[in-house]
Formats: structure tokens, sequence, C-alpha cells
């Protein structure tokens, strides 16, 4: 198995990018979110990689961070979802954002990507729900708002609340509340329900 590459960037044709390892060029195809955020070519690059073996083909997937390949190795697990698929989705979610959206069982924002239609998007919400969202929405916490939302939400769970009934409170929290201020206005709209 692959599991680094670091060399020089020698092409970028989206998705797919040249990296030249000591005189040793890889085809590596890589989710637009690394993709954007590469050097110009002929500067050096790190990335953590995930190599496909199929029986017509070798097929190397580059990440710019140890979390989207964890993202990425979680949704090539799920029945139905290929490589290809999973590329597509974090090209359209950011491994932040991927969690949040399983965190909160948000179908909404995995069907606006590109060929993700509400079956394979409830499907890939309810396979993920254990292994993503708690994993990674607590690893990379970049916005405060999110944090708080999984917080609220982990709260009202442990208060006994259904995920059905927990989600839909905190869906209906304005923004930018403290988990206190949450938690107090969320029980306050679960007892109005």
């Amino acid at each position: 198995m692959i599991g680094r590459l670091t060399g020089i960037l020698v092409e970028k044709n989206p998705p797919q990018i040249l990296l030249d390892v000591q005189g040793v060029a890889y085809e590596v195809d890589v989710p637009m979110s690394t993709f954007y955020n590469l050097p110009g070519t002929g500067e050096r690059v790190i990335l953590y990689t995930h190599l496909v073996v199929r029986e017509d083909a070798h097929l190397l997937f580059g990440f710019g961070s140890e979390n989207e390949r964890r993202a990425f190795r979680q949704l090539v697990k799920i029945s139905g979802v290929g490589a290809r698929t999973a590329l597509s989705v974090l090209s359209g979610l950011s491994v932040t954002e991927l969690a949040q959206a399983v965190t909160l069982q948000e179908s909404g924002r995995l069907t606006k990507i590109p060929g993700i239609g509400k079956k394979t998007a409830e499907r890939l919400l309810l396979e993920l729900k254990d292994k993503l969202g708690a994993d990674l929405a607590s690893g990379v916490g970049v916005n405060r708002a999110p944090a708080a939302s999984s917080d609220i939400l982990h709260a009202l769970l442990a208060l006994g609340y259904s995920d059905k009934e927990a989600v839909a409170a905190v869906k209906k929290l304005p923004e930018g509340l403290a988990v206190g201020d949450g938690i107090r206005h969320a029980l306050k709209l679960l007892a109005k329900a």
C-alpha cells in the first residue's frame, strides 16, 4: 500500500495531478478541496494516499490531510459507493461539513453534490452516523457554531430524547448560541411539542 507521497507537482488537470517522486511520476486523483489548496507546478507537495487495486487498473487517490483520507476510506466502505463517488462527496463538501451533515442528519447538503441522489444521501447518512459524525465533528472544530450545535445535540440525546426529536430541535435554534443557552432553548422547544 502506498500511504504517502512527497514530490514535485508536475501537472494539474482537475481532478488529476502528476506528482514526480524521485524521478517516478504518479498520476493521482484528488478531491477539489485538496486541488484548490495545491501550490503551483514545480513546488513540493505532500499527499496522503489511498491505492485502489482493480482487475483492470491501479488507481491512486491523494488527500491534503489525514482527515480527508479517513473520510474517503469510510465512504468507500459503504455498499454501492465507489471511489469516484467518494471523491465527488469530498469535492462537494469539506470533511467538517460532511461530519456536520452526518451529525445533524442533513441529506439536503449531500443531494446538492452532482451524482448524489436522495436515496444515496440517506444511505450515506445512515452508514456514516456512528463512524464519521462524532469522530470528525469533535476533531475539527474550525467554526464555533457547529461544535456548539453538536454539543447541544449530544446533550439532548443524553437526556433521553430520540435522534429525530433532538435533530429537529437543534435545527430550529438560532445561530451563535452558547451551548448552555442552546440546551435551554432546545428544551423549551421540545416542551412545547
